[in-house]
């Protein structure tokens, strides 16, 4: 089995940063942040600042490059996706790995179109409370970070090389049998938390003691499990109780991303959560006013926002 050495990162936001920084910190890889133009520039001049350290991590150029990456780790904005995509097809070999940590249940797919799904695993990452300003990340936490086939009773040759990646960068992850409940999973608390915390402006703290925010985070969760009864995904409520053992562990002032966007003026990725949810709700004739009501809202407040 060839052990990942080239590892590229679309997306050098809070969740890039972190893949970034465990991969060059780790001997054995050479990584680099895949970015072009203006952004690339930003990146190479003023580099990341990762828990309070600088890290001039090489910036890639993909129409500059045409050596296949081992490993292309995807953290991006939803609404970056098709913009970040084009043009890499240099950087994409015939063993190159492609690993989604992108919110929603779409980037998979989008990706497998691209390149083919026999190039894809599936992934989610839950637990890392790290906050972006700028080029300057923080976190107290890492998380755990979930990735492989749709169904891994029996481990993969390519689930294998990333199991032994990740092993050597000292990054935390589980391989679960059935990763779609996961995907699933990490959807229901991205429609609960990241919504319900944006339209209250609230940190995780909040969440943590608030029987009110923890009302309508519920709520909404519940109209995610709805959901995925009805696409034959085993979610229940249990799955709200044990995402309450991840939230206590996160740090009181962390903040979700979709709050952070808000805060920041940013274009939200509301359409991937409450969004997705009222379609979803259209297609299988579920109920979904908790989330038509919330997506109402941020909308207005994203606009609101914005410069």
């Amino acid at each position: 089995m060839k052990a990942i050495e080239w590892v590229g990162i679309l997306g050098a936001g809070a969740m890039g940063a972190y893949f970034a920084s465990r991969f060059f910190d780790s001997p054995g890889f050479s990584t680099a942040l895949i970015a072009r133009g203006e952004r690339g520039d930003r990146l190479r001049d003023e580099g990341l600042v990762i828990n309070g350290r600088r890290y001039d991590i090489p910036v890639v150029d993909p129409a500059d490059t045409a050596e296949p990456m081992d490993l292309i780790i995807a953290a991006l904005k939803h609404h970056h996706m098709a913009e970040a995509f084009q043009g890499i097809e240099g950087l994409v070999g015939d063993a190159t790995i492609f690993v989604s940590v992108m919110n929603g249940l779409e980037s998979e797919e989008y990706i497998g179109s691209l390149f083919g799904m026999d190039k894809v695993l599936y992934a989610v990452s839950v637990g890392i409370d790290a906050l972006r300003d700028g080029n300057r990340v923080s976190y107290t936490r890492p998380g755990k970070h979930y990735f492989g086939e749709a169904e891994n009773h029996t481990f993969s040759h390519r689930v294998r090389r990333v199991q032994e990646a990740f092993d050597r960068a000292g990054i935390v992850y589980e391989t679960p049998a059935d990763m779609m409940r996961i995907l699933w999973w990490k959807f229901m608390i991205n429609v609960g938390m990241n919504q319900a915390s944006a339209v209250m402006r609230a940190p995780y703290g909040v969440f943590q003691t608030s029987a009110d925010a923890q009302g309508l985070m519920e709520r909404l969760m519940r109209e995610v499990i709805a959901l995925a009864e009805a696409a034959g995904v085993n979610l229940t409520g249990q799955d709200i109780e044990d995402w309450y053992a991840v939230l206590h562990t996160l740090s009181p002032q962390g903040k979700t991303s979709l709050l952070q966007d808000v805060e920041a003026g940013r274009k939200t990725e509301v359409e991937i959560f409450g969004g997705k949810v009222v379609e979803l709700g259209e297609t299988y004739g579920v109920p979904t006013p908790v989330n038509q009501t919330v997506l109402q809202i941020i909308k207005v407040l994203e606009r609101e926002a914005a410069p």
